[in-house]
């Protein structure tokens, strides 16, 4: 059960904008796309007309914040 509650809380915002910032310093902005006990994947928006994956491991997570986009 190390990661079970960042899991929950990923699976909860599941299709919707995050930003989540890793130990590392890094912050990504983007929608969750997958969720497992090991990694969390985002869909990161590009200005051109394709989009990238990033892959973020669940133990190099720092903080996790709901976006609200209007």
């Amino acid at each position: 059960m190390n990661f079970q509650h960042i899991e929950n809380l990923l699976i909860r915002y599941r299709g919707q904008a995050v930003a989540v910032k890793t130990i590392s310093g890094g912050v990504y902005e983007g929608s969750i796309t997958d969720v497992t006990n090991d990694y969390v994947a985002l869909k990161l928006k590009n200005k051109g007309s394709q989009d990238d994956q990033i892959v973020i491991l669940l133990h190099s997570i720092e903080s996790v914040t709901a976006l609200v986009r209007e």
